[in-house]
């Protein structure tokens, strides 16, 4: 009788699997569409709003700013290095600096920027979140007649997307220069052509793409785990169970966000 009642419970948790995954997601897309609308209104920015609003942005970006953006270029001079060479011993080295830029600085940077957000920043806010309403002090604000939402979570949302944005927009720019190094040296006559090439890749549809998909990145690293943080109902409620459930789900989305940038540029 007592395996009869186990496997009835695995059978009825097994079936209720995906109720509760679009239940998540549901709770997720309305999470974020109201702090979306929190970041647009300005009577969201109380003073300790835009105090914790200026301290995130600085804690979640200046520390990680320089040795990401020197990681960053160690790694723009390897690969283009071998793709130059590479281009070289087949004959299309014309096309071995439009080849970096499409593959480095538009798919692989961005990706990498808010991969790095997440695991270094976001992803800890959320479960942060997670104990902060463990321990009470949400109830702690809500007696100081404040919102915690616009107090706590608020301000972590907004600077994960501009660390994101900004790491991203930093890596390019010394990808970029980087790569006119590599294939040219410090000369300026590769100018003309280096323009050339970028102007090719950068036109309007393509541009339009890219920063779409670099701000739709920025918003998941930084919506899904304070939702997950904030709606860690479906696990033990612990710090660990945020993090991961954050995680999995935010990877999912930016899968989804490179493949469909991908088939607008390519398709």
């Amino acid at each position: 009788m007592t395996r009869m009642t186990t496997a009835y419970r695995s059978v009825s948790h097994t079936g209720l699997a995906p109720a509760r995954w679009l239940a998540a997601w549901a709770r997720i897309t309305f999470f974020g569409a109201v702090m979306l609308v929190r970041a647009l209104s300005p009577r969201s920015y109380g003073p300790e709003t835009r105090y914790n609003l200026a301290r995130h942005m600085y804690l979640d970006t200046a520390p990680i700013l320089w040795w990401f953006t020197v990681m960053i270029a160690l790694f723009t001079m390897i690969i283009t290095r071998i793709v130059i060479i590479t281009a070289d011993n087949y004959g299309l080295s014309q096309y071995a600096l439009e080849m970096v830029i499409r593959v480095l600085v538009i798919e692989l940077i961005p990706l990498t920027a808010a991969l790095f957000v997440a695991l270094r920043c976001t992803i800890p806010s959320g479960a942060a979140l997670v104990e902060m309403r463990r321990i009470g002090h949400f109830r702690t604000l809500r007696r100081r007649k404040l919102d915690p939402i616009a107090v706590e979570v608020l301000p972590r949302m907004l600077a994960g997307v501009f660390s994101c944005i900004t790491l991203a927009a930093l890596s390019c720019l010394v990808a970029g220069v980087l790569a006119y190094l590599a294939m040219y040296g410090f000369h300026l006559a590769g100018e003309q052509n280096y323009t050339r090439i970028v102007g090719r890749v950068f036109h309007p549809g393509f541009m339009m793409i890219f920063v779409l998909k670099t701000v739709f990145f920025a918003l998941a690293v930084s919506i899904i785990p304070m939702a997950s943080g904030l709606n860690n109902v479906d696990s033990d409620g612990s710090r660990e169970a945020a993090a991961l459930q954050g995680l999995v789900r935010m990877f999912g989305v930016l899968l989804m966000l490179e493949a469909v940038s991908l088939m607008g540029n390519y398709f």
